[in-house]
């Protein structure tokens, strides 16, 4: 059975990062302007982070297994919409489809785990196979896409999900067990709504912000959905069945991790985004060699996540994620202290140190996640758990790839415009002179990027070892 739920999160986690190298092919053809590029890129995770919360309360109240086998099959839709795009507009609206599809899948897989293994240890052994394929599945998906893009273009990046869907569909059906909880109420339809429209608009907000300075547009959005969650908040607190019940957070440690991981993968996601690119633009290494050299960070993540169930028993969960989070700073101190033009040992040590901390810190904060609650609640932990994550990568993409693309535009200044909106138009141009001049700008805003990541991941090391007590263990949160 876990293999099963594991299998699909393969094919969701690939998902999110398997167009990173496909996209310089996808350019071509294509054609999408600098925006349409980050919304192909980030769209997924966000409209995916948004709609977990409701998709876990569906399945809490109808089915979990019910939503899974539904989840699996519109992902299977959505690959052939976005593989047989003609246009940047039907590619964003299968990536879209997609992530209405994994946010059906994901909730359910971590919620479904923690209904089968009701030992506490066993369940976080689960969890650590569950994190390492969620870990190394995005970590491996720019190999993945390298070798299929090189091999048969960039439409083959979703053509592949097809056989796993059917395998996973067909063994779900027969081998998985359905879970509800009959004592729910309906639906408080209400509240989907809300926090679907809250989290969007606050991502939008951001990404905004980060984009084009601020301006009125950017903060009435951004205020919009901090104001449309805080009424989601107040009306769950006033609900005897609540869609997600946000009194779960004033558990310090639930907090700690959830906060942790979004800030965490805010920085990883939007790292092998960028580092996807530049070894393609800036190195010119091909898709699948791009893809091979970010092996090292799936490698990491899958021994980091797979020796989190030992780390736990022998340490706190303060001391766990924290020594997680202190590795990817590390790693992305690495990234900012290398000297230009960066070079790739730099960056396979940065992977190395990415992936490890990922491993360990998610692995960690999903096992609190789940334990902190009882079997019933088990779909509104997986939901925080994985809108974390999910929102992270989202987020990460849209504000520090804003970063990015502002520090970059600033020292193409004076270069054609098209050359301005980013790396991959300025290959385009065949103008060496301004190719030379965009690698040498990608690389420098590379650096300021890091040094913003550092930030982030500084902050939510503090942030977790100020909420997790010393002495709580895995099984405080059971």
């Amino acid at each position: 059975m876990l293999s099963v739920l594991c299998l699909s999160l393969l094919m969701v986690a690939l998902d999110a990062t398997i167009l990173n190298v496909a996209l310089p092919s996808l350019i071509a053809d294509l054609d999408p302007d600098a925006l349409q590029q980050l919304w192909i890129i980030d769209v997924y995770g966000l409209i995916l982070g948004g709609l977990l919360v409701t998709s876990a309360g569906v399945g809490d109240r109808y089915g979990r297994k019910l939503l899974f086998l539904s989840g699996v099959a519109l992902f299977g839709a959505a690959s052939v919409v976005a593989a047989t795009s003609e246009s940047s507009a039907q590619l964003i609206a299968g990536r879209v489809l997609l992530a209405i599809g994994g946010a059906m899948v994901m909730p359910s897989t971590l919620s479904l785990i923690r209904n089968i293994f009701h030992d506490p240890r066993e369940r976080t052994l689960a969890i650590g196979v569950w994190a390492a394929v969620a870990g190394a599945g995005a970590a491996i998906g720019p190999l993945v896409g390298g070798v299929l893009v090189e091999e048969y273009g960039w439409a083959a990046a979703f053509w592949v999900n097809i056989p796993v869907v059917v395998l996973t569909f067909a063994a779900g059906v027969w081998l998985l067990p359905e879970f509800k909880d009959l004592g729910h109420e309906r639906l408080d339809w209400l509240g989907a709504l809300l926090s679907v429209a809250g989290i969007i608009a606050l991502a939008w907000g951001i990404k905004h912000l980060a984009k084009s300075g601020v301006d009125a547009p950017g903060l009435l959005v951004l205020l919009a959905g901090l104001g449309l969650l805080a009424l989601f908040a107040r009306r769950q607190l006033s609900l005897p069945d609540p869609l997600l019940d946000v009194r779960l957070f004033l558990s310090r440690p639930f907090t700690a991790a959830a906060v942790g991981t979004l800030m965490a993968m805010m920085a990883i996601g939007a790292a092998l985004f960028l580092l996807s690119l530049w070894l393609q633009y800036v190195h010119g290494y091909s898709p699948s060699q791009a893809g091979l050299r970010t092996l090292p960070a799936a490698l990491a993540a899958l021994a980091g996540s797979l020796t989190a169930p030992w780390v736990m028993r022998h340490v706190s969960v303060r001391a766990a994620m924290t020594t997680g989070l202190a590795c990817m700073v590390a790693g992305f101190l690495v990234l900012a202290l290398s000297p230009e033009p960066t070079t790739y040992p730099y960056v396979a040590v940065v992977f190395v140190a990415l992936g490890l901390g990922d491993g360990l810190a998610i692995t960690t904060a999903a096992a609190v996640l789940v334990s902190a609650v009882p079997a019933e609640r088990a779909g509104q932990a997986g939901a925080v758990s994985e809108t974390s994550y999910e929102l992270g990568v989202g987020l990460g993409v849209a504000l520090l790839g804003s970063i990015h693309a502002a520090v970059y535009a600033s020292d193409m200044a004076g270069r054609p415009s098209a050359a301005r909106e980013s790396i991959g138009q300025a290959a385009e141009l065949n103008d060496p002179t301004v190719l030379a001049a965009a690698r040498t700008a990608f690389d420098s805003a590379l650096t300021t990027t890091a040094w913003v990541s550092v930030g982030f991941v500084a902050a939510g090391t503090v942030l977790v070892a100020w909420l997790v007590p010393k002495d709580f263990t895995a099984t405080s949160a059971h």
